[in-house]
């Protein structure tokens, strides 16, 4: 039996196959980045980084680790004497001092309760909420609250001014020039400024003092002026005549200019008329007093 013949090299040995290098998947990723792997590892690094922060972020809030640190900061500046002691009320004219207290002593008993103390802690008062709640009051236009160290509250009030009296469903209340009603005000106590009626009025005090600012001998006998519709006015005089006007700004303007006109050179207030009709602008109906004995006649349709 012949031996089997193995073909051999040059040397006598098999020669072994070469095998191809392994590279990760992550350096072929590297590579093919603009930037090297050092620096692809920092930007992984700084990402890792900001999920662990942003993870505590949201541990903390969720156990209100942080409104307990701001109690507690409270707490220890209350120890170190910063306390409310007492506080200050400034430019109050006509609302009543009492609403302001009940605002500011409430808002001073929850910031004491909060810090487990006698007298509430400065950083724990909540000076924006006593602000909200004061510009709720109609005659608080504006109002600035400020901490003076070591122990006092600061409350500077900006009043509105009244403007007129709103008559509507048998109440009666001053506003000012925007409408905002600001108070209640008893029949025998209501002070000389003009008086709207009717539902709406307050909404067009504006209107109707910029209305009577072009005649200025008629404004200061003004003495009602009535809404009608949500529409028009009828101006009521103290001499006892109704100038009833049409709709609409420029129209009303025109028809109280030209009567004030013709009450300069004819005088038509103070005769005992009782109604001008100025609706129609070709024409002014007038309305004369009846005689005794004579039957009412109907009123003109308003509107």
């Amino acid at each position: 039996m012949s031996a089997a013949h193995v073909r051999r090299g040059a040397s006598g040995r098999t020669k072994p196959r070469r095998s191809t290098p392994k590279v990760s998947v992550p350096k072929k990723i590297a590579k093919r980045l603009p930037v090297d792997q050092a620096r692809a590892n920092k930007i992984a690094g700084l990402v890792f980084g900001a999920f662990i922060i942003a993870i505590g972020i949201v541990v903390l809030i969720a156990l209100d680790i942080p409104a307990k640190a701001e109690r507690a900061a409270g707490t220890l500046v209350g120890r170190a004497g910063f306390t409310v002691s007492g506080y200050q009320i400034l430019g109050i004219a006509n609302l009543d001092r009492a609403l302001v207290d009940d605002v500011v002593t409430g808002e001073l008993r929850s910031a004491a309760q909060e810090a487990g103390a006698v007298k509430a802690p400065q950083t724990l008062v909540d000076v924006a909420a006593i602000r909200a709640q004061l510009l709720r009051f109609g005659w608080v236009k504006d109002a600035r609250v400020s901490r003076r160290l070591p122990d006092t509250l600061v409350i500077d009030i900006v009043e509105r001014k009244p403007a007129a009296l709103w008559q509507n469903q048998g109440g009666l209340q001053l506003i000012d020039e925007d409408g905002v009603v600001l108070d209640r005000v008893a029949v025998d106590k209501m002070p000389d400024l003009p008086l709207l009626i009717g539902e709406g009025a307050n909404r067009q005090e504006k209107q109707l003092r910029d209305m009577m600012s072009i005649v200025p001998t008629m404004a200061p006998q003004l003495s009602s002026a009535n809404w009608v519709g949500g529409r028009r006015w009828d101006l009521n005089f103290q001499s006892g005549e109704v100038i009833a006007l049409p709709e609409g700004d420029k129209a009303a303007r025109t028809a109280l200019a030209k009567f004030a006109k013709l009450d300069k050179s004819s005088g038509l207030l103070g005769r005992g008329i009782v109604r001008f009709d100025m609706r129609d602008p070709k024409k002014m109906v007038v309305r004369l007093p009846r005689s005794p004995g004579e039957p009412i006649a109907p009123s003109p349709k308003e509107g």
